[in-house]
């Protein structure tokens, strides 16, 4: 995508955000606000572990991240690229941007699951949308290497996601999700 052109969609993108905080529950663009840190002393790390997997339990999308980015790190004597995938996948559902973009990556690569690159492209475009900077790039380093039958079937399926979110957004309030805000 050139320039111009992603210019165009990072501004459409933008446009909907107003739309986006008033999405209310849903699982497709809600941001993540937990914090969790593992970036800690060794002699504190078992213990920090401990209140992210406590925190991730509860359902807090930051500590998922931070979980997976910790089994992901290839400088960790304790990697796990199944971890990994499950804490981002769990974010991932939850709209954590970063943790999609890792996600899509990891499909992409086929780090810890089979290389799927409609999968990876799907995943990748969520986290653009949710406000992963670097995610645009990878979809579209991914839509390179996909014949045209694979790029159709992953823009049917965001089709479809995205269908389904705005009827949720309508159906909200009863309100057209393209109405002014109040």
């Amino acid at each position: 995508m050139n320039r111009t052109g992603r210019a165009l969609a990072m501004g459409c993108l933008l446009l909907l955000q107003p739309l986006l905080a008033q999405a209310g529950g849903n699982s497709l663009l809600i941001p993540a606000m937990g914090r969790c840190t593992l970036n800690t002393q060794p002699e504190n790390l078992e213990e920090a572990l401990a209140a992210c997997v406590q925190a991730a339990k509860g359902g807090d999308a930051e500590a998922e991240y931070e979980l997976g980015e910790f089994y992901y790190d290839v400088n960790n004597p304790k990697r796990d690229l199944n971890q990994a995938l499950s804490y981002f996948e769990q974010a991932s559902l939850q709209g954590h941007a970063m943790a999609q973009f890792k996600l899509g990556t990891m499909f992409y690569k086929g780090e810890g699951v089979p290389a799927n690159n409609i999968q990876a492209y799907i995943v990748l475009k969520m986290a653009a949308v949710n406000g992963a900077e670097d995610a645009l790039d990878t979809a579209d380093e991914v839509a390179e290497q996909m014949p045209r039958d694979q790029l159709e079937t992953a823009t049917q399926v965001l089709g479809q996601i995205f269908r389904k979110y705005l009827m949720e957004l309508q159906s909200t309030d009863a309100r057209s999700p393209f109405s002014p805000l109040p």
